[in-house]
């Protein structure tokens, strides 16, 4: 096999740690809202250049309250600051491993397929036809086309 970027194995209590962590990530995560493809186009959105600019007009506005119309709820909005920046580095961190994951199945994934292909074309080679019937109908799907081809120039 020429390729083996991951070599992992899971024991049943590392399974069950991280079932259980997802679990308690899901039971937090219940009370996260998720919006649609269109609320989030049309959401104004808060990123490192407006980041300032937001936390100097909350300011301002903490110090020229009297000037704030009554239905202007300053607290929401500092809740929403401080629960920002609270969920920011915790999200971070969740991006961070779950890129992690998504890498390993990718590379898990690769391995096993690079290994797939090595494992037909040797038994494409020192095997009987007839036994590769099964492997060339799967490899068909992978290489639409290829098998017309052949039936087409045969005739």
């Amino acid at each position: 096999m020429n390729q083996n970027l991951v070599s992992i194995e899971f024991s049943p209590a590392t399974l069950v740690k991280l079932d259980d962590a997802i679990g308690v990530i899901e039971e937090v995560f219940a009370s996260f809202v998720q919006l649609s493809a269109e609320q989030v186009r049309k959401l104004n959105k808060m990123g490192s250049m407006s980041e300032h600019f937001c936390r100097q007009t909350l300011a301002v506005l903490e110090q020229n309250q009297g000037i704030l119309p009554p239905d202007f709820d300053l607290g929401e909005v500092q809740r929403d600051m401080l629960a920002f920046e609270t969920l920011r580095p915790r999200m971070r961190r969740i991006r961070d491993f779950a890129a992690k994951g998504d890498d390993t199945e990718m590379a898990l994934g690769s391995d096993v397929f690079t290994a797939a292909l090595e494992g037909y074309s040797l038994m494409k080679l020192f095997s009987k036809s007839e036994s590769l019937e099964d492997l060339r109908d799967a490899m068909a799907v992978l290489r639409p086309g290829r098998k017309k081809a052949k039936t087409q120039a045969a005739e």
